[in-house]
């Protein structure tokens, strides 16, 4: 298991899904250009550390469902699973359903 530490949050990713044209003909995601990428949290570290030594909590919680930049995590795997280290200032948005 992985556990991050300060600002750091462990995701899934969640596989990116090829849009359709009204005519039903598929654009996978490598044409549709830069768009942020879909995960779910599995581990969130304790926050940041400001310079007053303390920790500020995380507004990103395990189990949430994000919205990332797409080349902001670092991909790590760990047991044959992939995984991915991001900041939370690299989160864009939580989904709320």
């Amino acid at each position: 298991m992985l556990n991050p530490l300060f600002d750091h949050l462990i995701v899934e990713a969640v596989d990116p899904r090829e849009a359709a044209t009204a005519s039903g003909i598929i654009i996978p995601d490598t044409a549709q250009g830069e768009k942020p990428q879909q995960g779910h949290v599995t581990a969130a570290g304790p926050g940041k550390m400001l310079d007053n030594g303390q920790c500020a909590a995380m507004s990103v919680k395990v189990g949430d469902t994000i919205v990332f930049k797409k080349y902001a995590p670092d991909e790590v795997k760990v047991d044959g699973k992939e995984y991915l280290v991001i900041s939370e200032s690299d989160v864009l948005a939580i989904v709320t359903k």
